[in-house]
């Protein structure tokens, strides 16, 4: 058996590879070695996942996840995972390398996530060569969900939205703005910001709407993409769930720019296996 796994802050998603074929998707909490040490990371692993499987079967492991920016954090993930999977050689890397092989396979290109936070990179096809920083989502994470969450909320509390808007948004936050600003400055908040794009998603014919999403979708791509050498010339490819609900918008982003749309991919775990897969002819 083979897994290939991606992990978030919220929720981590295991792909089981059966004899090179059959998969199975199971699902753990997610975590992150910034924020769990190895012994966190193993008991989440032991508890919800090891009863799914047998571990003395696994014999690869390719894990990639949130907070692994080093060799010191990725050997915190290791350790843990070593320590269950016995047999395995395991591999960690960072969920963005994880999102560039997803999308971009053996092709240069640049990478995209656009989900709770967002992030990118050149990817030459192996390695990964340039990436502008994501500041996390109190100074960045432009076009995400957080950054969508935190001009909606604005534009509500400064009395931007249209009335109809308005009224619609008051009825899906009937604890009212007091509450809300309460919640938004508690620990997870980044989270509960990002919740509000579902408001966006269900009005996003709304002309106010498209143009709230157009100026942070266009705003990562003028401060991310536009900066990489090059990116004139390479596909430039998305993972995420904005880019999935929001890709509309994103295509018209994009042609303003004259950028080459690539891959959108809601769900890197899938493409991840294939990548693998070809690699290796894993479990086979």
């Amino acid at each position: 058996m083979v897994i290939i796994a991606d992990c978030g802050s919220t929720k981590c998603d295991w792909l089981l590879v059966h004899g090179g074929r059959d998969q199975q998707l199971e699902n753990t909490v997610g975590f992150s070695p910034f924020f769990h040490n190895a012994d966190e990371i193993r008991a989440i692993v032991a508890e919800q996942l090891v009863p799914k499987l047998n571990a003395e079967l696994v014999k690869e492991v390719y894990f990639y996840g949130t907070g692994v920016h080093d060799d010191y954090r990725a050997g915190i993930v290791s350790d843990a995972l070593s320590s269950i999977f016995t047999n395995a050689r395991i591999e960690v890397e960072h969920d963005l390398l994880g999102a560039a092989r997803s999308v971009c396979g053996r092709n240069a290109g640049i990478a995209c996530i656009l989900g709770t936070g967002s992030n990118s990179c050149y990817y030459d096809g192996k390695d990964i060569l340039d990436n502008v920083p994501s500041l996390g989502w109190l100074l960045g994470d432009e076009g995400s969900g957080t950054h969508l969450g935190k001009a909606l909320l604005r534009a509500w509390f400064y009395r931007e939205l249209p009335a109809d808007l308005n009224t619609a948004f008051n009825a899906v936050c009937p604890e009212g703005q007091d509450a809300v600003k309460d919640r938004v400055y508690e620990k997870g908040a980044n989270a509960f910001l990002a919740s509000f794009t579902r408001f966006l998603g269900d009005n996003i014919s709304h002309p106010f709407v498209q143009g709230l999403v157009s100026a942070s979708l266009g705003e990562f791509l003028d401060r991310h993409v536009l900066k990489y050498n090059g990116y004139q010339h390479v596909p430039v490819h998305f993972v995420g769930s904005i880019a999935h609900h929001f890709r509309g918008v994103l295509e018209k982003c994009m042609d303003e720019r004259k950028l080459k749309m690539g891959v959108v991919t809601r769900k890197p775990i899938y493409p991840l296996a294939d990548y693998h897969l070809q690699e290796n002819d894993l479990g086979a």
